[in-house]
């Protein structure tokens, strides 16, 4: 009986060994830098998932790509760069500061404060009404003064 539920165990278990990538390296180095460099990347499909984690089949060919790169001894910068020019800006969690990077982050700031803008001068608007008529207001400050004597 226990081997049958130790056979069942183990039998359970092969999707989670298939999962697994084992890949040879000559140094842990090399090894450390691809373990980096598949953190680092974004699936340019699943959005906000490395290519560690993604089983999407761009993830798995930027894998392989980047463990050619790291075997004929590129840099994590130069790998990095191959797949910012292959697969853009959006691979990296980090992108460069450039025009379009500043512009995403100021922006919203800049928004934000005309909103605030825009509502204060409106509320200061409101505030302070003018008056351009003094015979009229003659007249409202009578009506007023007739309504809180009949209090």
């Amino acid at each position: 009986m226990s081997r049958l539920v130790i056979l069942l165990m183990l039998f359970c278990s092969l999707p989670l060994w298939a999962g697994q990538e084992i890949l040879p390296f000559e140094d842990d180095a090399k090894r450390q830098l691809y373990q980096e460099l598949v953190q680092q990347l974004r699936c340019p499909q699943c959005q906000n998932q490395n290519i560690a984690d993604s089983n999407a089949v761009v993830s798995i060919d930027m894998r392989t790509k980047t463990y050619e790169l790291v075997q004929q001894g590129h840099t994590k910068q130069e790998v990095i760069e191959f797949m910012v020019d292959r697969y853009g800006n959006f691979v990296h969690y980090s992108p460069p500061l450039n025009p379009l990077t500043i512009l995403l982050w100021v922006l919203p700031v800049l928004l934000l404060a005309l909103m605030l803008w825009y509502m204060l001068r409106r509320r200061q608007i409101v505030q302070t009404p003018e008056v351009s008529n003094p015979a009229l207001e003659r007249e409202l400050d009578a009506i007023i003064d007739a309504y809180r004597s009949k209090k």
